[in-house]
């Protein structure tokens, strides 16, 4: 698709800085406000300058394009909703703080959008039968969030466009067709968006589900953390992966529970320096969480950590917490360093998986200065459930071959969820199978931030001179610099390329600008046009003009008589 109409950077809004926002931190995030792409109009809000949103529609084409051929509807649905679907399905608590909640002058409850599972479950109750299944709609819409802590530019705003798909099926066996018919189409997109991604293992979190897979890509702006194992091909969130743990073998006879004073003692390490049998491996840390308002103990191996979505996800909680000095002295009786589950009454106690069957163990007697050791799981704590609760390290075992795991700090430009039957029950959706009885469909989701997506396109392409946006992307495809805009024949021959490029289906900006050539030079590689064609009087005068990727920065005489050809040949050449 061409965007272009007789681009001229004289009469076009590119407010390029030299300077990037002194707050700014990712790479992304600096250069869209350099080359003027974005805005910032409060915190979490960008407005899409002229070249920012013509990069921000080709994504959403592309996107469009690839749900178009996995037989997805397009929709467009309403950003404001009403609380009572969000109390039907359960997560107007949920959501929580994140959610724009408002009030319209009759006092009725609404909200921002931040998802759309409940309008697109409510538009599905008008299917009966199941031969109206299955059914992939989608929309491309403006989804809100209050983030508490927005940042890097366009990867974590408040407000943003996403496409949301939704499929219905009447079988679990639809749902996985639907599912990875959404994995290849996710797949193809980001190859054609230039973003090499991983499928990884992950969280549901807040949406619920069986089963979920993120698509990362490798960058330092990124906010979450990928275990990555290059033997065998495991990948996983640290929120939900897991790692092979060395069983130990608590040698020697079970010892009696013996409780005895800790003067001062206020960490693993210090209970270590203590006793020297009381090594990080012996030693139960006992962590104070608050769960939907209740205190829980949730217990690992003292050198392990505690994953925190990996206990929402274990508990179903909705608001999890540690809990403060307070609540924990009213508790235990004891401040942190000194905090045990022995024998403790009253208290939901969760323990890692990596406690199981020990014994001859060190914690906290719930007294300050005093501990335990002689401690068996089994006999003297009344452990409730036994789950995956800590965080896996770079170097632990995979899970699935032993190789040494990585971790990799990633954006998450994806995410497709296999919902179920979770909102198609809350939300009353129904219809008739072929022996007339009611049966519930089952649901997937599937998102893709389109905003998010530029910026990680933006983080896996540029150099330290700006931008450097792939073909499928850019905002124009060549920019004809003119270095003598008072050149008849130079600005006669940049309406010609234009022209013919734009036949040819490519967008082009001409830059006529009244500047000094290095800082035409400088701004066509900060907005990283991936090919420019310099006409300079000298040159022309010749018969030459300059062509140069913006990728290799390598430049090349042509001749001026058959520049159009020639670029024409290399650009599809990919060269």
């Amino acid at each position: 698709m061409s965007y272009s109409v007789d681009m001229r950077w004289s009469s076009a809004f590119i407010p390029t800085l030299r300077d990037a926002p002194a707050d700014a931190e990712a790479a992304s995030h600096k250069l869209l406000v350099r080359a003027g792409f974005i805005r910032q109009l409060h915190a979490g809000h960008y407005s899409l300058l002229p070249l920012g949103l013509r990069v921000h529609e080709k994504v959403a084409d592309i996107v469009r394009e690839e749900m178009n051929a996995i037989g997805g509807q397009e929709f467009l649905l309403p950003a404001m909703h009403p609380a009572s679907l969000w109390k039907q399905s359960g997560r107007w608590d949920v959501m929580g703080d994140d959610m724009f909640r408002l009030q319209d002058r009759s006092g009725a409850d609404l909200a921002l959008g931040m998802t759309h599972e409940e309008v697109f479950s409510y538009l599905a109750t008008s299917l009966h039968s199941y031969r109206e299944l299955p059914q992939l709609w989608y929309q491309i819409q403006m989804k809100f969030r209050d983030e508490q802590r927005p940042k890097s530019g366009l990867l974590r705003v408040r407000e943003f466009a996403m496409k949301d798909s939704y499929s219905f099926d009447l079988e679990d066996a639809g749902l996985d067709i639907a599912f990875e018919a959404h994995h290849g189409a996710y797949l193809r997109i980001f190859e054609r968006l230039g973003l090499a991604v991983m499928p990884v293992q992950a969280s549901s979190g807040s949406m619920g589900g069986s089963a979920s897979v993120e698509f990362m890509v490798a960058s330092p702006a990124g906010e979450d953390d990928v275990l990555v194992c290059e033997a065998c091909g495991y990948r996983a969130n640290v929120e939900r992966g897991t790692s092979r743990v060395e069983e130990i073998v608590d040698s020697g006879p079970e010892t009696a529970l013996e409780r005895f004073p800790t003067p001062g003692v206020r960490s693993i390490a210090d209970l270590t320096a203590l006793d020297s049998e009381a090594t990080a491996l012996q030693q139960i840390k006992t962590m104070v969480m608050v769960l939907d308002g209740q205190v829980v103990l949730a217990l690992l191996r003292g050198d392990h950590q505690l994953n925190f979505q990996k206990l929402q996800d274990s508990t179903g909680a909705i608001d999890l917490r540690p809990a403060t000095a307070e609540e924990t002295i009213d508790g235990l009786g004891a401040s942190p360093g000194s905090l045990g589950a022995v024998g403790v009454e009253g208290l939901r106690v969760l323990a890692d998986l990596s406690l199981r069957g020990r014994k001859n163990m060190f914690t906290g007697a719930n007294e300050d200065d005093w501990h335990y050791r002689g401690v068996s799981l089994d006999a003297d704590i009344p452990v409730e459930e036994w789950v995956d609760l800590r965080e896996v390290e770079s170097g632990e075992a995979c899970i699935d071959c032993g190789a040494p795991l990585e971790i990799v700090r990633c954006i998450e430009a994806g995410h497709i969820f296999k919902l179920g039957r979770k909102y198609a029950e809350a939300m009353g959706i129904s219809v008739l199978d072929g022996e007339g009885k009611s049966q519930v469909p089952t649901m997937g989701s599937y998102g893709i931030g389109i905003g998010r997506a530029v910026a990680a396109i933006a983080e896996n392409h540029h150099d330290d001179a700006g931008l450097i946006w792939p073909m499928s992307v850019a905002p124009f495809h060549l920019l004809v610099t003119v270095l003598d805009v008072g050149d008849d024949e130079a600005m006669r021959l940049a309406a010609q390329v234009q022209t013919e490029f734009e036949a040819a289906g490519f967008d082009v900006l001409i830059d006529d600008r009244e500047a000094r050539p290095g800082v035409k030079f400088a701004d066509a590689e900060l907005i990283g046009v991936p090919y420019r064609l310099t006409i300079g009087s000298r040159s022309l005068a010749q018969g030459q003009v300059e062509f140069t990727p913006r990728g290799t920065g390598e430049m090349e005489l042509l001749s001026s008589a058959t520049c159009v050809e020639a670029c024409l040949e290399r650009i599809l050449a990919g060269k």
